[in-house]
């Protein structure tokens, strides 16, 4: 199972510092979509540049436009995208579109879709690269929210998946025995004392 760091922070000089502490423990970086927002697609290039060697992953959310909107992050640097699975079939075939132009990749964010594993099948037939079971900062913080739902999901899907939703290193070897293919952590890294430790740690775990 792939580790992939979510790097919500607002700065590409903020980004850079983080990867920079985390990136020989990580397979995946990613620019949450608040980066994305604030900095453009500047912060693409520069995390690229920095870590040539790792997947970096734009977190779009792109609802419309999906070939555009993919065409340019690929062009910035990015390796993979996401796009929204409420989105129309049409946005989602738009960015798959692009990233078979640029040999690079399409994951579908299932964030605020209601059945999960069903439409998890839908867009894995439309070319998705994986699919990401994700809960949201604000789905996190209300009450009685349990990660559990999205592991039960991945797993009735039987697609390629990523779990994102307040993943730690208390639960993910939860996450690597749901079959995710990717475990992604944004808090329990970079809100850690120590960054780097926490990815080690993280790393360690799922082997």
């Amino acid at each position: 199972m792939k580790l992939q760091l979510a790097m919500d922070v607002l700065t590409v000089e903020d980004a850079l510092e983080l990867s920079g502490k985390v990136a020989e423990y990580v397979d995946i970086i990613e620019l949450g979509t608040p980066l994305v927002k604030n900095a453009g697609m500047t912060a693409v290039t520069a995390i690229k540049e920095a870590h040539p060697d790792k997947i970096v992953f734009a977190d779009l959310k792109t609802m419309d436009a999906g070939e555009l909107e993919a065409d340019v992050a690929f062009k910035a640097g990015a390796d993979l995208v996401t796009v929204l699975g409420v989105a129309d079939d049409s946005t989602i075939a738009g960015a798959i579109k692009a990233g078979k132009a640029h040999g690079k990749g399409v994951v579908v964010d299932l964030i605020g879709v209601d059945d999960k594993a069903a439409r998890a099948k839908e867009v894995t037939d439309l070319g998705a690269e994986f699919v990401e079971f994700h809960a949201g900062l604000d789905e996190q913080a209300q009450e009685g929210y349990d990660l559990n739902t999205l592991l039960t999901a991945g797993k009735e899907s039987g697609v390629a998946f990523s779990v994102a939703g307040g993943v730690k290193l208390a639960t993910v070897k939860d996450v690597q025995a749901s079959g995710a293919d990717v475990a992604v952590v944004g808090g329990g890294i970079y809100s850690a004392d120590d960054p780097a430790q926490a990815a080690k740690d993280l790393r360690d775990a799922i082997g």
